[in-house]
């Protein structure tokens, strides 16, 4: 038998025998015995006074150092959530510490190393002023070290500078050095919380819905997930629509759920294919309840957690009224600018230069710069510059005709609106009480029915207020305006971008095929004219974003078939999709109701924060990429044939 070669090896005071054991190991193993903290560094009220003479131990991470000679150096410890700094005072004469002093060691740590460290609390003299937005500085005591243990390295390549800006694949790095990134977690916690406590004080029951749904013709772009058994897969659910309406027929009477959602979709608008919901569903509940309720949910939550009162009631406008008024089904009614309609002041000629359209409608909006000083030049040079720009050539190029635009100005003729008439010129006056320098704005559009979420006009209005808020000639819009949108199309023109419910009539449900017609007279006019058909759907909407939408839903399984076989015309196939969810309306559910609020942008509102992704740990790009993680990723042969898939060429 060969004999086992003996290999004896020192390694800062190991000694192995038989084998080796790799430096860094070592390292690892001094981790799993760690000086426990007595105190915590973010909670100073607890800390021992000077006086005691107490031994304290502190988990956190090295800050800055400045040595001042060989023997003295002066470390910030960061706590664990790098709200608060702690100075380490070491000098030379530190205790002894495993071989090197507790003095030689911190020295030898990079910034930013986490670390637990021991020592005595003493006072501290008054240290220069020296504030931070972010981190709160322990100023009248600090720390006299006696021991320090690093728990990890950190890399000296790893460059940390104020204004550094890491990618997206470095999003750990992202979180730890922007505290306002942390600060937005915290804060989406919090929100969370109460969330949950204000829905279980009213008597709602939290419930877990599958996140392996199967697919069907609700609406959205799913995600399928295949399986193992050859032709079978899953729908990842685009919301939890279908569960929560079978829990209102199963005796769960209040649900609510943080519920995930999954939407294969054109990622425009700061979308997410993965986002959270607050869903929310009242067997035996109407749209007013249902609205009312969330009202008052709001309301607490912007008392509780901003400080903030929201006007009580909201203000509720018309699907009709808000597109007229705003040109818009989710305006921002802090920009003021209401639309008038005009077309009937002009001048036939003047209609003509403004639109190839044949009886059109003329609208207008005024954009009250006059109060702001700016003189009618000023306003000159700023609206041709954006009308100039990437942002103004889509309104240019409006097939219905360019804007027509003009300037108040009390030094010409009619005030600078002689190419309207003295009709409407007098009227816009009167109107809008008109000072120099105000911005006026024609745009014509076909006498139609409004369809879809905005009119030209109105998204001129908020791209000509957005150019002017960022060249400072108005300030940004502050507080918050909630409004409920209500009295939406039932049905509205299938679109080609959106899969809808794939029916055979040139139709989809505006919301979903699970909402109900408003009034009985909406009923009835399902059999002659579908279109004009009013659905009883709601929108939250706060300072122009939309916080979501619910609707009271259809509890009849006739009329739920009525309404896929009849109206929009889907094939047996199709509506055998939602089999299970008839099968619950014909077994005696209750009427129900209910709404879905998008929860990481209900965040990002109360924060004022421009993107979700900025209130989401770990968001996808705008190509719906983990830039950190690399996903999606690419699926090998081996996983392709196991799950009885084949990649095709991009050329099929």
């Amino acid at each position: 038998m060969k004999k086992r070669r003996v290999v004896r090896r020192q390694h800062e005071d190991l000694v192995v025998l038989g084998q080796v054991i790799a430096p860094d190991l070592q390292k690892y193993k001094s981790t799993l015995e760690i000086l426990k903290p007595t105190h915590d560094l973010s909670i100073p009220s607890e800390w021992p006074s000077p006086d005691e003479k107490q031994l304290v131990v502190f988990h956190g991470y090295l800050g800055s150092c400045a040595n001042l000679s060989k023997n003295l150096s002066f470390v910030q410890l960061l706590s664990k959530d790098g709200k608060y700094s702690l100075q380490v005072v070491s000098s030379g004469s530190t205790t002894k510490s495993t071989g090197s002093s507790a003095h030689e060691k911190i020295k030898s740590l990079n910034t930013y190393t986490p670390v637990a460290v021991k020592g005595l609390i003493r006072n501290r003299k008054q240290p220069p002023q020296d504030d931070s937005p972010w981190v709160q500085k322990v100023k009248h005591v600090e720390l006299d070290l006696t021991d320090v243990q690093a728990l990890n390295d950190f890399p000296s390549d790893i460059i940390v500078k104020q204004d550094k800006n890491f990618p997206p694949e470095q999003r750990h790095l992202q979180l730890r050095f922007r505290s306002e990134l942390r600060e937005a977690i915290h804060f989406r916690s919090k929100v969370s919380i109460l969330l949950r406590n204000e829905l279980d004080k009213a008597g709602f029951s939290e419930v877990e819905t599958p996140l392996l749904f199967k697919s069907t013709s609700e609406g959205a772009r799913e995600f399928i997930v295949p399986t193992r058994k050859k032709g079978l897969a899953y729908a990842l659910p685009q919301s939890p629509q279908q569960f929560k309406q079978i829990l209102m027929g199963s005796g769960i009477s209040k649900y609510f759920q943080l519920a995930k959602c999954f939407r294969d979709e054109d990622l425009r608008t700061d979308r997410q294919p993965e986002f959270t919901q607050l869903d929310i569903e009242i067997a035996f509940g109407d749209a007013d309840e249902v609205m009312k309720f969330v009202e008052s949910l709001m309301q607490t939550l912007w008392a509780k957690v901003l400080g903030l009162e929201l006007p009580s009631p909201f203000l509720h406008l018309r699907y009709e009224e808000a597109m007229s008024k705003y040109g818009s089904d989710k305006p921002d009614i802090r920009l003021g600018m209401p639309i008038l309609r005009v077309d009937y002041l002009l001048p036939g000629d003047l209609t003509h230069k403004i639109t190839p359209l044949q009886d059109p409608i003329v609208e207008m909006f005024a954009l009250r710069l006059g109060a702001t000083q700016a003189n009618p030049p000023t306003i000159r040079e700023f609206i041709t510059a954006f009308m100039d720009s990437p942002q103004g050539t889509p309104f240019i190029q409006n097939p219905a005709g360019a804007p027509g635009v003009f300037i108040f100005d009390s030094s010409r003729p009619l005030q600078g609106l002689s190419a309207l008439g003295f009709e409407a010129a007098e009227y816009i006056e009167d109107a809008i009480s008109a000072e120099d320098g105000d911005l006026i704005v024609l745009q014509a559009r076909r006498n139609s029915a409004f369809t879809g979420g905005s009119t030209t006009l109105g998204n001129l209005r908020t791209a000509i207020h957005t150019a002017a808020v960022k060249e400072g000639l108005l300030d940004a819009p502050a507080g918050f305006a909630p409004l409920w949108v209500t009295d939406f199309p039932l049905f509205s023109s299938e679109s080609s971008t959106e899969p809808g419910q794939r029916g055979n009539a040139g139709l989809a449900s505006t919301h979903h095929p699970f909402t109900s017609p408003k009034t009985p007279e909406d009923i009835d006019l399902l059999l002659t004219d579908p279109g004009r058909v009013t659905g009883d759907h709601y929108d939250l909407v706060i300072n122009g974003i939309e916080l979501g939408g619910g609707s009271r839903r259809i509890h009849n399984a006739e009329m739920q078939e009525f309404i896929m076989r009849d109206i929009l015309k889907m094939s047996q196939e199709r509506i055998a999709e939602f089999s299970h969810l008839l099968q619950v309306l014909r077994a005696g559910c209750p009427p129900h109701a209910g709404i879905g609020l998008g929860f990481d942008r209900l965040v990002a509102l109360m924060l004022g924060k421009e993107s979700v992704r900025d209130v989401i740990a770990f968001p996808k790009s705008g190509k719906g990429e983990d830039m950190m993680v690399k996903s999606p990723g690419m699926v090998n042969d081996e996983t392709l044939r196991m799950y009885h898939l084949k990649a095709r060429n991009s050329n099929e």
